[in-house]
């Protein structure tokens, strides 16, 4: 497979799970621990070696822009009080010069459709697709196992993470259909989009990493809405399917779905005890919190 070099990032929703948090700030700026989710992601991206980072955005999300640029004040004032740490840690964050992209999702009408409004900044190649309310926690990252899965797969090759989950719950989720291994990696012989446990092709849920190639924008260009009258990209990816290859990867690691409340909390306490400066003393207070229960 051609090498991954772009990345997008679909920021353009509501987080209406988080109200009244998200009113006046992006759900992608939450933060887990001292990073908010959107950093935590495109950490995964570019340890896994990709350059681009292509954002797709919506209205009030200036605020990620401005995460991703230098904050001249705050830096002139941390230089004043001597805070050289804290500018060591700014300057590690901040991408390249043009490295990032922005573009804008006028109306919310689905992933897919996200997806598609990123076509001319990608162009013509394969590239990630990173879902900022799923966090994997893995020193090696997801990401960039499944680009080493990639490796082994055929040129025009599409990769998606998926994990197990309890057969009473793959009603929530998109399911896939396991075929023959390769590698790591196994063969989808279907993509189910919340079926019932009775229907269900296995317990192997869609995991918010994709790799996808360029071909998947024409169809997303043609695709109907689908499921709430949005564009839905398992549709796009079943459409692809007919005529390209798509392969599975379960993942080392553990996901959070920060779009859920109880997703981002545990996210909080599971980063914070993979913290050496604060697991002890988080560790110790959760212990007391539990006991005083």
């Amino acid at each position: 497979m051609t090498r991954i070099r772009k990345a997008i990032f679909p920021v353009a929703g509501l987080g209406t799970r988080f109200l009244p948090a998200t009113k006046a700030m992006p759900k992608e700026m939450l933060p887990v621990v001292d990073r908010p989710l959107i950093q935590h992601v495109v950490d995964e991206a570019r340890q896994a070696g990709i350059e681009h980072f292509i954002f797709v955005t919506g209205r009030s999300k200036a605020v990620i822009e401005d995460h991703f640029d230098r904050q001249f004040e705050l830096e002139a004032t941390l230089v004043e009080r001597k805070k050289q740490a804290d500018l060591d840690l700014l300057s590690q964050d901040l991408p390249e010069p043009g490295t990032t992209s922005f573009t804008r999702q006028q109306s919310p009408l689905g992933l897919g459709h996200a997806v598609w409004c990123a076509r001319e900044l990608v162009g013509h190649e394969p590239f990630a697709l990173l879902l900022p309310d799923v966090l994997v926690q893995h020193p090696r990252g997801c990401l960039a196992q499944m680009i080493d899965a990639a490796a082994n797969l055929d040129a025009k090759a599409n990769i998606i993470a998926v994990e197990e989950v309890p057969m009473d719950r793959v009603h929530m989720y998109g399911v896939v259909g396991v075929g023959e291994t390769k590698g790591k990696a196994f063969s989808i012989t279907k993509m189910v989009e919340k079926p019932k446990a009775a229907d269900a092709p296995s317990n192997l849920s869609i995991t918010g990493r994709y790799i996808l190639q360029p071909e998947i924008f024409d169809v997303l260009e043609k695709q109907a809405a689908g499921a709430g009258g949005e564009i839905q990209l398992t549709d796009a990816m079943v459409a692809l399917a007919k005529t390209q290859p798509f392969y599975g990867l379960k993942f080392d690691g553990r996901s959070f779905d920060c779009g859920s409340k109880i997703g981002f909390l545990t996210a909080n306490v599971s980063y914070g005890l993979e913290r050496p400066d604060l697991a002890p003393e988080l560790r110790a207070e959760l212990k007391r919190m539990l006991a005083e229960k």
